[in-house]
């Protein structure tokens, strides 16, 4: 029984992998908030499911210092934790899942009741947790919905196998595939800046767009995580999901509705159009230590321990991809993301072509719409402007709108907290469909198999700075100006 909305009965949360990082970092802050600010069904109770023997006050304890307890929510807080319970268990054994289950069903009183499982857990137990959710643990008396954590597969053939897996145990729309990026209030306005305003929708193609990059920038390094990074790179980890999200939602044409499927639809046709990664659009980097840096930063990659020696994983990559359409034909899509670089961002910088016909001998910079994802959501128009006085000079300047001067009162939800609600009340809009993944593994599973099989050592990068200097020289081969004469600068709250 699958029900779009249902506010009124029994709901139960289960969190497989409760005792991992995740868990107590984003899924229960998550769930407390929504808790909090009344969001959930009243009676909706949530079961922590692991191997490792713990109670409900370790977790607790464990989640401490990621939950935010304003004034006054003390109260809340503890009932919270009342509606909370845990299991322990294997992940492999079907009779600890009929227990499991046993749990679930102490709450259930009424006709109907709703399940939805998250699954934060390893990609080596997935398949046998997927199985026996689906034996001992599917609600029938109501829905049961799965969220997936990516990583979802490591190419298209594990991606295929996994997909494959899945639906042979339960239907497409029970499936929620979490890309926390999708979530990001930034993301989720891309579709009414590009749709909800003429103003752009002129000039949102091959004839004015000069070329789009798409960064993801992170200060730190792998931070001991070494050993689960070293398997997947950051090509994997970020860019063939989160920055090709972006990029879909960018260069899709307008969906006939706001119907999930009708959005979906869109952006797989778009992604049918990008052929697969070239080699020479691809350059990666691997940062090494700072011998001026502090603490972290005077080691590099394969200084981690759990980093292999003469690893060649990279920790940087910047890559262009081509849209063959109409729309975006020659139109450079670039997409850029690393590790222990000299800043924490992420943003979609749509750079416009040279004004035709200068008459300022060359002093006018291009045009940029920038969308900051994070942090400090923004959005901005960079454009020229007279200097102000008696000179008739020419001075960069913006047309800003920054969330938090704008919307000084507004409370901008986590991406979980916006995604996890989505799936209480059934929208898919946010999720990875199965068709998209097969297309973005398509994309990208050539040129990863290509490092691979011929052993590509990425060039070094010092922690700290903006990446490999070899990449500047390459987004220039892209048609995007880096003239560095402006830097947009966070306005301070008064």
């Amino acid at each position: 029984m699958e029900n779009k909305t249902d506010f009124k009965h029994p709901h139960t949360f289960v969190i497989f992998g409760a005792s991992g990082d995740l868990a107590k970092k984003k899924i229960y802050p998550t769930i407390w908030y929504l808790y909090r600010d009344n969001s959930l069904p009243n009676n909706t109770k949530f079961i922590g499911y692991a191997r490792t023997k713990q109670t409900v006050s370790d977790i607790r304890e464990k989640c401490k210092k990621y939950m935010n307890v304003r004034p006054g929510e003390e109260e809340k807080f503890e009932q919270f934790w009342q509606v909370n319970s845990y299991e322990s268990g294997a992940y492999d054994k079907r009779v600890d899942y009929e227990l499991l289950n046993q749990h679930i069903s102490k709450f259930e009183k009424g006709p109907i009741a709703n399940r939805i499982f998250y699954l934060a857990v390893p990609p080596s137990v997935f398949e046998k947790v997927t199985e026996n959710i689906r034996n001992a643990c599917v609600s029938i008396k109501g829905y049961t919905r799965v969220i997936i954590e990516k990583p979802f597969g490591r190419d298209d053939v594990s991606s295929d196998k996994l997909s494959n897996h899945l639906g042979g145990l339960f239907k497409e729309q029970q499936i929620y595939r979490i890309d926390h990026y999708l979530g990001k209030e930034m993301v989720q306005n891309l579709m009414t800046i590009r749709f909800a305003n003429k103003i752009f929708s002129p000039s949102w193609n091959r004839e004015n767009i000069a070329s789009v990059l798409i960064s993801f920038k992170e200060p730190f390094g792998t931070e001991g995580r070494g050993g689960y990074f070293d398997d997947f790179g950051i090509i994997r980890d970020v860019m063939q999901n989160h920055l090709l999200q972006i990029l879909s939602l960018i260069a899709m044409e307008k969906p006939t509705s706001l119907n999930p499927d009708d959005i979906r639809n869109e952006k797989v046709k778009v992604l049918k159009h990008i052929s697969a990664i070239d080699k020479k659009d691809l350059l990666i980097g691997q940062y090494v230590g700072n011998p001026d840096g502090k603490g972290d930063e005077k080691l590099g990659y394969l200084d981690d321990p759990t980093v292999p020696k003469n690893s060649v994983t990279p920790t940087y990559a910047l890559a262009a991809l081509w849209i063959n359409n109409e729309r975006w034909e020659g139109v450079p899509f670039i997409l850029r993301c690393g590790k222990a670089l000299n800043e924490r961002k992420a943003e979609v910088r749509i750079q416009y072509k040279d004004v035709p016909g200068d008459i300022f001998d060359g002093k006018a910079q291009r045009n940029e719409l920038v969308i900051r994802v994070q942090p400090g959501e923004a959005l901005y128009l960079k454009m020229m402007c007279k200097s102000p006085g008696l000179k008739f000079d020419l001075v960069e300047t913006e047309l800003d709108l920054t969330y938090s001067l704008r919307y000084k009162e507004a409370d901008v939800p986590d991406a979980y907290e916006r995604l996890i609600l989505d799936v209480f009340t059934g929208t898919q809009m946010h999720f990875v469909r199965n068709d998209e993944l097969t297309e973005a593994w398509r994309i990208f599973t050539p040129i990863l198999k290509k490092l691979e099989e011929d052993n590509v050592k990425p060039l070094p990068y010092v922690y700290g700075s903006r990446g490999p200097p070899e990449a500047d020289d390459r987004l220039a081969t892209y048609n995007f100006k880096y003239s560095g004469s402006y830097k947009w600068q966070k306005p301070e709250l008064p």
